[in-house]
């Protein structure tokens, strides 16, 4: 996979890091060599495994700050789901968003002020009609996926900040620690990475879990940190629902067939039990109505009609709902998100993916993308889907513009939870209702707190029925700082901005991209001061941040 964001400013390199990283470049780790190259150390100040959105402004916050920054990406491409097709920003009050994360937006909105950036549409149109950008607004929250990647690419170039792509952590014997500090980590081809502080910007947490902390999978009981939303959610699960009797066995009616494809038995326990299960995943995809710039829905070669079974039963039970969520971006594009009951959330298919091992990771992506190309093929083109509702699909299709270097297709399973850190605070729904209130804060949520399906059974009247997805209001709230680094008897040396310490239900409202790259600025601005005064992380007195997030222009409470 080809790097979209092809230009770096990066610091000098032996020649033989420089060989190592070459040959990563052009796809040893795709075809599962190992490379026969030198093997190289690089040291900085701050390392920073995970090119999501967050790294990025954490990487770009500490070389600011004038630190020597490594920032490594185990894939070919940066700025996780920001730019790999999440453009329909998700936040709840804007207002909440500050410091490098506010620059990101400010310059997107700056990149389609010029006139020729509109290709498909002018401007006034895709404005018209809409409340955003009223009021002085300087800020733009919907964007195309490669105009995300120009802005990174843009941010990145006026630093120093070394950039190293598609090399992936030893997981298994890849951290070197001393006491409870980090000194080095490595990468499968041998490379390592030497630093005075560590951050892990991934979405699975794979730094924070080999280093040896704490973190959780799943959902915990409502009992763990007293809250009233969190496990199993049966009775509270009415969006995106079956609203019509649907039968899942196999032969309908017949319980002696089986169930159909990813339809479970029906779930033991209670409301509010902890289990092992995980909101589900799917790709936010990049799709235009323009004919000249659309590519038809592809075809699967291992598709299966029986996987979509359920769905053409639905609508033979008369839900003739759309069952997607285009959300329009700028020149007749659409970031688009599942909805209703069978959509493009592969439910109960994500469970392995945060501890599995890279092949098996590898396997779970190709099986979500098996199954979404496939459900959008059916809707296009299955006999037994509504005529009008395949005409919707017909008349749109994947952005021929978008994901060059990966057939079109987004190249960022959204993964939406993985590992949590489990921290000396966690931040749960009393945080995020403001009952419990922080004054150690690093930044702002906002958003609902949001849980999307955990996964699909049949009831006990022979009926499918989903559960999981829960959507409760917040008002904005502070989150603590101790919710971003672990225990100080674990590591004294790390910062987790992403998978960061929170119950599942108040992390479904932190777990926005613009939040992920406020908490990695504040993640930076926290490891540059330790590095300043030779302290642990945990040791850090929370005046001198403070003082530092408000020089920044972090938001950090107003209420």
């Amino acid at each position: 996979m080809k790097n979209s964001l092809s230009t770096r400013k990066t610091l000098s390199v032996s020649l033989a890091a420089f060989l190592a990283c070459l040959s990563v470049h052009f796809g040893e780790f795709a075809i599962g060599k190992t490379p026969t190259v030198q093997r190289s150390e690089t040291a900085a100040d701050l390392v920073i495994y995970g090119g999501t959105s967050g790294g990025v402004a954490a990487a770009v916050s500490a070389s600011r700050l004038g630190k020597s920054v490594v920032l490594i990406e185990p894939t070919g491409f940066l700025g996780g789901m920001t730019t790999g097709g999440l453009g329909a920003t998700d936040i709840g009050n804007k207002r909440c968003i500050g410091g490098i994360s506010r620059e990101f937006y400010r310059r997107i909105f700056k990149h389609y002020q010029d006139p020729a950036q509109w290709t498909h549409e002018t401007r006034e149109k895709y404005f018209k009609g809409r409340t955003v950008n009223t009021q002085n607004e300087d800020s733009m929250w919907t964007f195309e996926p490669h105009v995300a990647s120009i802005v990174f690419d843009q941010m990145l170039k006026q630093t120093d900040v070394q950039v190293v792509l598609n090399q992936r952590l030893d997981r298994k014997s890849g951290v070197r620690k001393n006491a409870t500090a980090i000194e080095t980590i490595q990468m499968e081809n041998g490379n390592v990475f030497r630093a005075k502080m560590f951050i892990d910007a991934t979405y699975e947490g794979d730094l924070m879990a080999a280093a040896g902390v704490s973190y959780h999978v799943g959902r915990e009981a409502n009992a763990t940190y007293g809250e009233t939303i969190n496990g199993m959610q049966k009775v509270k699960t009415i969006h995106h629902q079956f609203v019509k009797p649907v039968n899942p066995y196999i032969n309908p009616g017949d319980p002696t067939s089986g169930l159909l494809p990813n339809v479970m038995p029906p779930p033991q326990g209670s409301d509010g039990d902890g289990d092992h299960r995980l909101q589900a995943y799917n790709y936010r995809m990049c799709t235009t109505d323009v004919p000249e710039n659309r590519v038809a829905w592809p075809k699967p070669q291992r598709y299966n009609e029986l996987d979509y079974e359920l769905l053409l039963r639905n609508f033979e039970a008369a839900d003739t709902r759309i069952p997607w969520a285009p959300i329009w971006m700028p020149n007749r594009k659409t970031d688009v998100n599942n909805n209703f009951a069978f959509s493009t959330d592969y439910i109960g298919k994500n469970y392995e993916y945060p501890e599995a091992d890279y092949p098996r990771r590898e396997e779970i992506l190709q099986d979500h993308e098996d199954y979404q190309q496939g459900l959008m093929w059916t809707l296009a083109n299955h006999p037994r889907v509504p005529e009008s509702i395949r005409q919707v699909f017909q008349n749109n299709g994947l952005a021929k513009d978008e994901f060059l270097d990966n057939g079109n297709w987004p190249r960022q399973l959204y993964v939406r939870e993985a590992r949590r850190l489990v921290s000396d605070y966690v931040m749960t729904e009393k945080n995020c209702k403001r009952i419990e209130i922080v004054h150690d804060s690093v930044g702002m949520g906002a958003y609902n707190m949001d849980s999307h399906n955990t996964q699909r059974y049949v009831t006990s009247e022979g009926l499918a029925r989903n559960e999981g997805d829960v959507q409760i209001p917040t008002k904005p709230y502070p989150i603590s700082a101790r919710s971003i680094f672990p225990k100080k008897s674990e590591c004294s040396n790390l910062l987790v901005p992403v998978c960061m310490s929170a119950s599942h239900i108040a992390y479904g409202s932190i777990r926005m991209e613009p939040v992920f790259m406020v908490l990695g600025q504040s993640a930076s601005e926290l490891a540059c001061l330790a590095i300043d005064h030779q302290q642990s992380v945990q040791d850090v007195p929370y005046a001198s941040l403070q003082s530092r997030l408000q020089a920044a222009g972090q938001v950090l409470d107003f209420e």
